[in-house]
């Protein structure tokens, strides 16, 4: 993945970087509220010994910021804690309860030492740090003075404190939140883009046509309405869904000149990747060219078709396989140039049914009374009810759904169809989102269209020049109506 894999990852899974900042932020702010605010008093001395002249002071100087660095230390020790606990009147705290309480800091390349005494009280951490600072002189002097003599060379004063104040050093509640969303934000980029890496769902047109060994002949955008009815065409007929079937529609027509396709099965590798409605709204898009289309549901598990299309689905395929009927008491018209044959009623043993000598010349009955054959068949992996009958058909087209149908579903299914020598004509990559690349264009291709139709509305509905007046008084040679895709093609019928 490279530098713009990882943003598009990132915008897509935004939710998981708001969720990780609120998440973190929230565990900030309920630890902040129940930590004790602590108060800190400072003091600083300066450590110094006598000179006589500029030598000795530079090598005093020097012997101070040795000492300097011992007398940290000495402040953080035991025998100061226990004579400071000892010595501060009403204080309640051992010698090792009073040590944790003291930090020391010798300030590099000087002789100057802080100490700071850090308590949840800030009047117990000042009396602390009076003490401290009038008992840390005193034993320094002690420690320092040799034997033979009765003062110390070594001199520590008081140079600032101690000082505080009322205002708690920790915690600080804006420094946490602003760390916590830092840490909620690179915890939540982490989470999106493992969780993309461990996605083994198909999101490109191209890793779908490296997986199935075909090539993707279309990429039909989500449309919701298409459950609902799958020949409802939004925008009267030009909304991107529709585009993209009559993108499917053309290349199937040239996919291969010399084998033209006459039975075409639609199929796909799980249930619920759109199949059936992509069939239906295919078969109205041929009708539409001016094909004679008969729309066959072979999916003798799930039927659909019927239920689609508003037909009676009782009788249907199953019915003329059984020899209980004939084909033309059961291929019902849709409208013209269409035809469907249901499914009829479900049977014990579809894939005995499906792989029969009758549904082979069936197939062959109806390549010569129609230009065009769909054939809706179940999909590939739970049953080999579709495999049969892409086997007997001049070719099959995969489908496969957008972030849902996985890498290891598309190459089974591939497989399946490969194992029977059936003809894979290609695939589509359906319910792309309309949020991406490639949702972008179709979104503004459907603008596109739809501004030429209101401008061309728009002309028709201005008055008509003396030259065109002329040309309509002459007459128009009669034309058929043109249909709307986006009202039911059986209207009328």
């Amino acid at each position: 993945m490279d530098v713009r894999d990882y943003l598009r990852v990132l915008r897509k899974r935004w939710w998981m970087l708001l969720a990780g900042i609120g998440v973190a932020c929230g565990l900030a702010g309920i630890l902040t509220s129940q930590m004790t605010p602590q108060y800190a008093t400072s003091v600083t001395f300066f450590v110094t010994t006598p000179n006589n002249g500029v030598t000795d002071a530079y090598q005093g100087g020097l012997f101070s910021q040795q000492r300097v660095k011992s007398y940290a230390t000495l402040l953080t020790g035991d025998r100061l804690a226990k004579v400071v606990a000892a010595k501060t009147p009403g204080l309640e705290l051992t010698p090792a309860e009073v040590r944790e309480r003291i930090t020391a800091e010798a300030l590099p390349e000087t002789v100057l030492l802080q100490a700071t005494v850090t308590d949840g009280s800030a009047e117990r951490s000042r009396l602390i740090a009076g003490v401290l600072a009038r008992e840390f002189t005193t034993m320094v002097e002690a420690l320092e003075t040799p034997r033979d003599r009765t003062a110390s060379p070594i001199k520590v004063e008081v140079v600032a404190g101690p000082t505080g104040g009322d205002t708690p050093v920790s915690p600080k509640p804006l420094r946490n939140l602003a760390l916590a969303a830092l840490l909620g934000l690179l915890a939540g980029g982490v989470a999106a883009v493992l969780r993309e890496t461990l996605d083994t769902t198909v999101k490109t047109a191209d890793a779908l046509h490296e997986l199935a060994g075909a090539p993707v002949l279309a990429g039909v955008p989500f449309d919701a309405d298409a459950r609902s009815g799958p020949l409802r065409l939004t925008g009267s007929g030009h909304s991107p869904r529709s585009e993209a079937l009559r993108q499917l529609r053309t290349n199937l027509q040239f996919v291969d000149v010399d084998r033209p396709v006459k039975t075409l099965v639609i199929t796909s590798a799980m249930p619920g990747e759109g199949k059936s409605s992509t069939a239906c709204t295919l078969a109205g898009l041929f009708a539409e060219a001016g094909q004679r289309v008969l729309l066959i549901d072979a999916d003798l598990r799930r039927p659909r078709i019927a239920d689609y299309l508003g037909l009676e689905g009782a009788v249907g395929l199953t019915t003329v396989l059984a020899g209980r009927a004939s084909i033309a008491d059961v291929v019902q018209p849709w409208s013209e140039g269409m035809w469907a044959l249901p499914s009829g009623s479900l049977p014990p043993n579809p894939s005995e049914l499906l792989g029969s000598q009758h549904m082979a010349d069936l197939l062959e009955q109806f390549r010569e009374q129609y230009d065009m054959v769909i054939v809706d068949c179940p999909p590939l992996l739970p049953v080999t009810d579709g495999a049969v009958v892409a086997a007997r058909a001049d070719g099959a087209l995969l489908l496969a759904r957008s972030h849902k149908t996985t890498s290891s579903q598309i190459q089974t299914a591939a497989r399946a169809l490969q194992s029977v020598d059936a003809r894979l004509l290609g695939c589509v990559f359906n319910m792309v989102s309309a949020k991406g690349p490639e949702g972008y264009y179709y979104e503004q291709y459907g603008m596109t269209s739809q501004h030429r139709r209101g401008a061309w509305r728009d002309r028709m509905r201005a008055p008509a020049t003396t030259e065109l007046r002329d040309l309509m008084a002459c007459g128009e040679p009669e034309s058929a109506p043109e249909r709307r895709l986006d009202e039911p093609i059986g209207s009328g019928r």
